[in-house]
């Protein structure tokens, strides 16, 4: 099953700037302006209020003020949950990242969800050993192959005690960006959905890589469709495939990586499932990060009502 109906949402309370990923995320552009916090709020209500419109099951959680946790609106970083019941945590770059696993939003989806088991790489942190979720690593669910492009926050090694953990396939390869640096995450640079892949294929580094992901991605029977650097600048990789409740699919992205689509592009994609967007751009600026990374997928079963 590769897309779910069901997502987990952070909102966020004191979001801003965070110097601490910066270091090695070159997405993020501090804004100029004041009242980056409440803004992303705003943002972050009218991101709920369009996914739920169209029938997807979001379990928001509100972010505590104390400890101050500025990225918590991305939790797909920290958490991925299976449907074969298991939740995995994981290890964080930034060290003001680490406490964003807060016990309130376990408690929540325990509450909601059944999990079996979690499996937890947290501890890695302490070698400086880090894979950052599915941020690190894009899933192909049905076919069980994790794409990742290494960086400082994915680790090769870890990266393949996932997939013999789980069951993966992986494929990792180097990518970077025009000037020549590591793409943080990879789901900056690809996205994959039930049918077909979005991704920008000249950041891959190598030919030999490159021509390994081509390959990989053709024998899973999806298709390719290429994004260029400028449109990945504008989080067109970031993107989510996800369904409702009556299981319609649909593409989810901001409103930049929408208006940066070529019109070929949009019909492409249309003619696989609609497309849903929202304007994040105080978030997407600030935090470097896009509409995927706000969207943790659960895939756990339901918990019966008694």
């Amino acid at each position: 099953m590769q897309n779910t109906s069901h997502l987990l949402m952070i909102r966020p309370v004191r979001f801003e700037y965070n110097a601490q990923t910066a270091v090695n995320n070159s997405f993020q552009i501090a804004s100029k302006y004041d009242l980056v916090a409440e803004k992303a709020m705003q943002e972050f209500d009218a991101f709920v209020g369009v996914l739920e419109k169209n029938g997807m099951d979001v379990t928001v959680v509100q972010d505590t003020l104390t400890p101050h946790t500025p990225d918590s609106v991305f939790p797909n970083n920290w958490i991925s949950f299976h449907d074969d019941g298991t939740i995995c945590l994981y290890p964080m770059f930034a060290e003001n990242r680490r406490t964003e696993r807060k016990k309130h939003v376990l408690e929540i989806i325990d509450s909601k969800f059944s999990a079996a088991l979690t499996i937890d790489f947290s501890h890695y942190e302490s070698k400086d050993i880090f894979l950052e979720g599915t941020g690190s690593m894009v899933l192909d669910r049905d076919h069980k192959i994790a794409y990742a492009c290494l960086s400082p926050r994915t680790d090769q090694r870890l990266m393949e005690e996932f997939c013999n953990q789980f069951n993966y396939t992986p494929v990792s390869f180097i990518a970077v960006d025009q000037q020549h640096q590591p793409i943080y995450h990879t789901n900056v640079m690809m996205c994959v959905a039930d049918e077909y892949v979005v991704i920008c294929l000249d950041s891959i580094s190598y030919k030999t890589e490159k021509d390994i992901v081509i390959t990989s991605i053709q024998k899973s029977g999806k298709i390719i469709i290429n994004i260029s650097f400028d449109q990945m600048n504008h989080f067109a990789g970031n993107m989510l495939q996800v369904k409702n409740k009556e299981n319609k699919k649909f593409l989810v992205m901001s409103t930049q990586a929408f208006e940066s689509l070529t019109a070929q592009q949009l019909q492409q994609l249309r003619s696989f499932n609609e497309i849903l967007h929202a304007d994040i751009s105080t978030i997407e600026s600030n935090g470097g990060g896009s509409a995927r990374c706000m969207l943790a997928e659960i895939f756990l079963p339901i918990k019966q009502v008694k």
